[in-house]
């Protein structure tokens, strides 16, 4: 295990989305691919980093399409944080199965299966060596789990928010029609807001900015980039208070002593 006085960060939040688990299927969760998230993670925390884990259930159910399709958004946003504990009890196996140390937690109440989501139990699982995954977003409809993850970064104090998706950062135009785009290194919260770049919805960039937490957006399709990300290599778009070239050392706070219940 590395240092932990000398690792970038010590504390990070991990967003995966629904879509992350699905590999090449159109739904549902592919075993071969869960199966490699689960290494990633393990590996990342042999390092020493405490991780907190916010994960989606898009690859399930989206409540925002089935609002369009005739169901009430309230009650399929409900059906969207179900989903979403599904793919933390996936991912929670996966990972044990690693002989790692986890806790899902959830923001709406299903003791049997998982943990009440409790801010400082969660942080003293994180102190513990535990990977901690959230479930059920925030427990309010109408909110993402982008939201939540950025909530969760606050509440857990976090160093960073790593969102692994299927693009290896923010460009100036859709890579896919215009072979003059051009990845953005390192942007502001505000031109995301201004420009509504896709990156994270505006209540999640919002909080971000709030308590200064930068968002690393990076591609999970090619192996080993979580670890890249954390020790700051250059794979991604982070967002933060200053625009510039690249990304700048982080001075990391030394560890708060918390009574917890």
């Amino acid at each position: 295990m590395a240092d932990p006085q000398h690792l970038r960060y010590k504390r990070i939040l991990l967003k995966l989305s629904g879509e992350a688990l699905m590999g090449g299927r159109r739904n549902g969760i592919d075993p071969e691919t869960l199966a490699n998230i689960a290494d990633e993670i393990v590996e990342v925390q042999k390092t020493g980093v405490e991780i907190a884990i916010v994960i989606g259930g898009g690859n399930i159910f989206r409540g925002v399409t089935a609002a369009t399709e005739g169901i009430d958004r309230v009650a399929g946003d409900h059906m969207g944080m179900l989903a979403t504990v599904i793919n933390a009890l996936a991912l929670q196996d996966a990972l044990e199965r690693r002989n790692a140390n986890t806790r899902v937690t959830s923001a709406i109440t299903m003791s049997e299966v998982a943990e009440p989501f409790i801010r400082r139990r969660a942080i003293r699982h994180l102190e513990k060596g535990r990977i901690v995954i959230c479930a059920a977003g925030t427990g309010n409809p109408y909110f993402t789990t982008d939201s939540a993850a950025a909530l969760r970064a606050n509440e857990l104090k976090c160093e960073i928010i790593f969102k692994a998706t299927k693009v290896d950062g923010i460009y100036t135009a859709d890579p896919k029609t215009n072979p003059n785009a051009k990845r953005i290194v390192r942007l502001t919260y505000q031109r995301v807001l201004a420009e509504r770049l896709e990156v994270m919805d505006a209540t999640a960039i919002d909080l971000a900015r709030g308590s200064s937490i930068p968002i690393y957006i990076f591609s999970l399709r090619e192996k080993g980039n979580i670890k890249r990300a954390l020790m700051g290599d250059d794979i991604g778009s982070i967002v933060c208070d200053e625009e510039g070239e690249g990304l700048k050392p982080l001075a990391v706070s030394s560890r708060r002593e918390i009574d917890v219940l």
